[in-house]
């Protein structure tokens, strides 16, 4: 496995492995990696001949007051994880040269990024695109992986490559779990102990709404109570957002059917969460 550190070098290998008639796959990361990303590398050795991992804590995603300088950090770790998980390269790039002196060009997605995430972290999604935008024209990948867990930064994702033609496939990967129900996330590294369990709350929320649905509870509003009298009873936790939404466009719904995207934002102490259900979805 090697590690490229420019830009020139990483475009030169990957076109060069294109030029003789190899599939290139792409797993873009910030690092911290664990079992999620684990998945998404492994079944991107399954469908491709050169497989290349970014990790790269992108500052233009961040916002003021976020956690960019604390975003746990640890090539050595991540190195390890990927070399098991069969990676051929992992790509490094330095924040001087992805966003050299001068530079002023952004990737914007306007409607998908609204909502959710985007109501409480503007600008994050701007950053999120641009530099997926500029990773996949550093690598030309045939396919990229990304993870449900970050549901809208998915379908913002698709959105851009669609409406701008870029000739990549974006494949979503389902959510990866601890044995207790919490959605793997580099962020669980900030919990303490009693936050950990406290943290519980967004896995048995969702549960709790998909087996009321299940039972054939369709109104929005009483599926948020549900979700809202789980999450408010911890002590630790603070709701950013409980969003009942389409799956396709994110848009709200009043009532809930197979294609209704329940997506929670909770902050644990300072840690911010995120997971999501599609209710119809096994």
């Amino acid at each position: 496995m090697r590690i490229i550190e420019t830009i020139a070098e990483m475009q030169s290998l990957s076109g060069a492995a294109r030029d003789a008639g190899e599939i290139v796959v792409f797993v873009p990361t910030m690092g911290y990696l664990h079992e999620g990303h684990a998945s998404l590398l492994r079944e991107g050795r399954k469908r491709g001949d050169l497989l290349v991992l970014s990790i790269f804590v992108n500052p233009t995603q961040f916002g003021a007051g976020e956690d960019f300088d604390s975003y746990p950090r640890d090539l050595e770790r991540d190195r390890q994880l990927a070399a098991d998980a069969g990676a051929d390269i992992i790509f490094t790039p330095r924040a001087s040269e992805m966003y050299p002196a001068g530079f002023q060009t952004y990737v914007d997605v306007e409607r998908l990024t609204l909502p959710l995430c985007g109501r409480s972290r503007p600008g994050h999604f701007r950053g999120v695109t641009t530099v997926v935008c500029k990773l996949i024209n550093i690598v030309m990948p045939h396919a990229a992986l990304f993870g449900k867990k970050d549901y809208q930064q998915l379908a913002v994702i698709r959105r851009m490559v669609n409406d701008l033609n870029m000739n990549v496939e974006i494949v979503g990967m389902p959510i990866v779990r601890e044995a207790d129900g919490l959605a793997m996330s580099s962020r669980n590294a900030y919990l303490s102990t009693e936050e950990r369990r406290s943290a519980l709350c967004l896995i048995r929320a969702i549960s709790a709404a998909r087996d009321a649905f299940r039972n054939g509870e369709r109104s929005v509003a009483a599926l948020r109570d549900r979700v809202l009298k789980i999450v408010s009873a911890e002590p630790f936790a603070s709701i950013d957002y409980t969003e009942f939404c389409h799956k396709d466009t994110l848009e709200g719904v009043a009532r809930a059917d197979d294609t209704t995207l329940l997506a929670l934002a909770v902050k644990i102490g300072k840690t911010r969460l995120i997971d999501n259900t599609i209710l119809g979805e096994e």
